[in-house]
């Protein structure tokens, strides 16, 4: 028995989702060059409003959509979206959390694994034609203390892979902590303040609101190893950037990987002058596997609402 209702698509997704939806007797309208003003002129037209990173569904925009009963992000975070606009309207909003989860916590693994080992660095030293053998000597992610800030499922996931490469795993959540996923990996669980002091690596995976922006400040950075390394790829405002810079240039710090920042897209950014800084433009669930995941779930997840399954 197929679905009634109309969806718009704003943002590039995997074509998954577009048959799933499409298959179910939903009629999609797939734009995703969509502008903000074209989508206010047209969400009243719509039950379901898909979007990725680029598109911001704003308090306006969920005032002027009358029919709207979902609104569905295909990947982890849900800040470019005006919760408490969409519940007062009685909106759904839902996201993808299960897609990103890998690809995320391999990014951050990589990250890693690079200021290490200098890897960025000596390749961008190889092809400026300078041989940095001597001056690159790394460490080894073997016997060294993750602290994992915010043990959702990208964080546990984490957890599993660091474990793997026998570092130990401190934990720090505003949440109960699984605790099967405890056991598994041996967690050291701990306050964050703790968690900063006694880590080599910290990695953040929690979401930006009002109380998690700059979280992590000069204050608590101050509080942290001078060899320790500073790792995000949650959301770029839960990092005071402009303390990050200068602990890092003053050796307060010893290293960072970025994937997100307080504003993107980040080209121009100071940081980018600092040799144990690695910076990626926010492509932490940029794999083919966790977009088709996404979207796949997403397109699930639509269809179970709209036969009142979940």
């Amino acid at each position: 028995m197929g679905l009634d209702g109309r969806a718009l698509i704003c943002d590039e997704v995997d074509p998954i989702l577009q048959k799933i939806l499409g298959d179910n007797g939903v009629r999609v309208s797939y734009e995703p060059e969509i502008k903000p003003d074209q989508i206010l002129e047209r969400i009243q037209d719509f039950e379901i409003v898909v979007v990725r990173s680029r598109t911001t569904i704003t308090r306006q925009m969920i005032e002027r959509a009358s029919r709207c009963k979902i609104i569905a992000r295909v990947g982890v975070g849900l800040d470019n979206i005006d919760q408490d606009a969409a519940r007062e309207k009685g909106i759904r909003v839902i996201n993808a959390v299960e897609g990103a989860m890998n690809a995320v916590a391999e990014l951050v693994l990589g990250m890693m694994l690079s200021l290490a080992r200098h890897t960025a660095r000596a390749d961008r030293a190889i092809r400026d034609g300078k041989w940095l053998k001597k001056e690159l000597k790394g460490t080894e992610l073997r016997g060294k203390y993750l602290g994992i800030v915010g043990l959702g499922n990208i964080g546990k996931r984490l957890g599993r892979l660091a474990r793997a490469l026998n570092m130990n795993i401190i934990g720090y959540d505003v949440v109960p902590i699984d605790e099967e996923f405890a056991k598994e990996v041996g967690l050291i669980k701990a306050d964050l303040d703790t968690l900063l002091k006694s880590s080599d690596y910290v990695s953040l995976h929690v979401p930006l609101l009002d109380s998690t922006r700059h979280m992590i400040d000069a204050q608590k950075m101050s509080a942290m190893k001078n060899t320790a390394v500073l790792i995000n790829a949650s959301r770029g405002g839960v990092v005071d950037e402009d303390a990050l810079y200068e602990a890092l240039s003053s050796g307060t710090l010893g290293g960072a990987g970025l994937d997100v920042f307080e504003e993107e897209p980040a080209v121009g950014s100071r940081l980018a002058e600092l040799d144990n800084v690695i910076m990626t433009p926010h492509i932490g669930a940029q794999t083919k596997e966790a977009q088709s995941l996404a979207a796949n779930v997403t397109g699930e997840k639509i269809v179970q609402i709209l036969r009142g399954v979940i």
